[in-house]
């Protein structure tokens, strides 16, 4: 759980840099409403790049940052709506989108939850302590740029076989970036990493999106309501919101479902992940090209009491897709068979992950045998902006795409079929929590008594978004002591 008690040495340390720098922190209500944002900053901002390295952008850690690459102030949440023309199916599928958020990625706001809590409590020091960020793509790219903005070094490790558009990135913003074997698959590789630097005898601290609770909770504090704000502007009185589908990734997104079905107790949240590593689906493991979504594991952090369904994609139909969405080809077979040419144009909006999300609420969809008066979420965690190099490669390996590979990814989409998911019975969500144990408990050093709790205890998951008015509470001390804030009138 998260640990909001006070070290007044580090706390000290991090007030003299926050100074030294500039630095401002936004607290969880600011990022949920941006109206309460002091016009000082909204001013600042109005002069800065979404990516730029400056604390000011700490405030654009939003969904609801207006769509533009630079000076850009708020508006409401973004989101994408496909239509049927697309899907083939008569539900609304809306995706909530990442690319504006700096770093053109929403995990920017977990790393802020996760990284945040400890620099303002002083349980980390900026002055003497390195950000350690394991990741299999985005997570990093956030630690990093968060801890840059916040005055912190930062190591970045993700798995070799990343895209080059990361690294290329991390090489300009992280202090280090560290290359594990393998791909999106190698989870396990990264914590062993992650072990050797802590017993390295160097002073820093890991930051592990998989287990740490500040990633659960600003997604349940600020992606939930973000969500909830999106379904209100989408249903009408005929209309009903039925489910989220996400792809489980480090666990953390999941919990705005949690947050969703308190508000609609009859809404279900689905988990995907690839069909080459169906751990959760059949406790299994493979290697697959869903960059960033990570596997051959349960994500502490992740809900699993609370979900409804399991969903597995084929990963060579999003490898297709993002082909067919985004070569000038198969954007001109979209258009010609009725797809919207504002809506192709917008699907570059949406990365591989994004895609792998939306092939799972098309199951999602067809499973329910959902109408056009039922809305399915998702998330788009980034875009294309990501990606290029994994077009150019497929072009390489396949050549050009043409009338016939367009074909063949339209008719890959448009026949989706509703196979390789489980709904999920009591039983069947203790048979993946208990997947837990082995990377967990047996590994990683989590306890028995807390596994057991997880399942349990009924107090356990709705105890930590209870923490939100506490962590704002100590930001709002910390900017206190630093009197930059109170400077700015």
């Amino acid at each position: 759980m998260l640990d909001l008690s006070i070290n007044e040495a580090g706390l000290a340390n991090a007030v003299r840099r926050a100074k030294e720098k500039n630095i401002i922190i936004p607290t969880f209500e600011q990022m949920r409403n941006p109206d309460s944002i002091p016009a000082p900053i909204k001013k600042k901002l109005a002069g800065l790049g979404l990516w730029d390295l400056d604390p000011a952008n700490l405030f654009r850690i939003s969904w609801k940052n207006e769509p533009k690459a630079s000076g850009g102030g708020y508006g409401h949440v973004n989101y994408l709506e496909l239509p049927s023309s697309l899907t083939g199916v008569k539900a609304r599928i809306v995706l909530l989108l990442g690319k504006w958020f700096p770093t053109g990625a929403h995990k920017v706001g977990a790393a802020f939850g996760c990284l945040v809590p400890r620099l303002v409590t002083g349980q980390f020091d900026p002055t003497v302590e390195k950000a350690v960020w394991p990741s299999t793509g985005n997570y990093c790219r956030g630690g990093a740029y968060d801890s840059n903005l916040l005055g912190c070094e930062s190591i970045a490790i993700l798995p070799e076989g990343m895209s080059r558009e990361r690294f290329d990135w991390l090489a300009k913003v992280a202090g280090e970036t560290i290359k594990t074997p393998g791909t999106e698959s190698n989870v396990k590789e990264i914590f062993d990493k992650c072990r050797e630097l802590r017993n390295s005898g160097d002073k820093l601290q890991i930051f592990n999106q998989f287990d740490d609770m500040g990633n659960y909770l600003w997604h349940y504090t600020v992606t939930g309501p973000a969500m909830a704000e999106a379904i209100k502007s989408l249903i009408t009185k005929d209309s009903q919101y039925r489910g989220v589908v996400l792809a489980t990734g480090s666990g953390g997104t999941i919990g705005s479902g949690d947050y969703l079905k308190t508000l609609y107790p009859t809404s279900k949240i689905a988990a995907s992940e690839a069909a080459q590593c169906p751990t959760l689906l059949n406790n299994g493991f493979g290697d697959h090209r869903i960059e960033g979504i990570g596997d051959k594991h349960v994500p502490w952090v992740h809900n699993v009491k609370n979900t409804d369904m399991i969903i597995a994609v084929d990963d060579e139909v999003p490898m297709k897709l993002i082909r067919l969405f985004n070569e000038p080809e198969g954007r001109e077979f979209l258009i010609s068979r009725g797809v919207d040419p504002k809506t192709v144009d917008n699907l570059a909006l949406m990365g591989i992950s994004s895609v792998a999300n939306t092939i799972a609420a098309i199951k999602f969809a067809k499973y329910y045998e959902l109408t056009e008066e039922d809305l399915v979420l998702t998330m788009a965690t980034d875009s294309m902006e990501m990606y290029g190099s994994r077009l150019r490669e497929m072009e390489e390996e396949r050549g050009k795409m043409d009338l016939v590979s367009s074909a063949v990814a339209w008719s890959a989409l448009r026949q989706t079929a509703v196979d390789l998911l489980e709904e999920l019975t009591y039983q069947g969500r203790k048979r993946v929590h208990n997947l837990k144990y082995y990377t967990w408990v047996e590994q990683q050093g989590k306890t028995y008594k807390e596994i057991q709790a997880q399942w349990y205890d009924p107090t356990y998951w709705s105890s930590v978004p209870a923490l939100g008015p506490e962590v704002d509470r100590r930001i709002d001390e910390f900017n206190q002591r630093t009197g930059l804030l109170a400077s700015l009138s």
